[in-house]
């Protein structure tokens, strides 16, 4: 049942946002934001597919490892910290942001950068606001120890010595 309410989610809000939102702004017959990008366009499926297959990753980890869906009101009873989440705190933010800069980049119009650029600024403020907060009170010192070694936006090696984040 936990899966089925994982991809409900993932097409319902994810999807609206890679999906329909830009589809939208798309729609617009306005040329004001047009990129040239002529076949470099085509490089642009690299990080809309490399967003779209780790985004179902972190969602089968949410949903397998951590008992529960990527949804606010059915978050994981166990604190996920594998795969992804080995190298960055909120990997299907990032991973959205991605798949909308390969989306801008393929279709080749700044509109799409413009939309990645306030979904990622809205991602920070809901992050920053609400589940970091949520987190720490749900999880305790093991959130606080994995906030220390892995940060929030940026990919990178868990810091830290010494400290189990697997």
């Amino acid at each position: 049942m936990t899966a089925i309410k994982t991809l409900l989610f993932s097409i319902l809000v994810p999807g609206t946002v890679t999906v329909l939102v830009p589809y939208w702004l798309l729609s617009s017959r306005s040329d004001a934001f047009r990129m040239q990008l002529s076949e470099f366009r085509y490089f642009g499926l690299l990080p809309m597919l490399a967003g779209v297959l780790l985004y179902v990753w972190c969602a089968w980890d949410f949903t397998f490892t951590g008992r529960g869906t990527p949804a606010p009101f059915d978050p994981p009873k166990e604190l996920v910290v594998k795969g992804p989440y080995r190298y960055v705190r909120n990997p299907m933010y990032v991973f959205v942001a991605l798949t909308l800069c390969g989306e801008a980049i393929f279709f080749e119009t700044a509109r799409l950068l413009l939309y990645a650029a306030l979904a990622v600024a809205f991602f920070h403020l809901f992050v920053v606001l609400y589940e970091e907060p949520t987190l720490r009170r749900k999880f305790g010192d093991s959130y606080a120890r994995y906030c220390e070694t892995v940060s929030r936006w940026l990919p990178g090696l868990p810091r830290g010595t010494g400290t189990k984040t697997a």
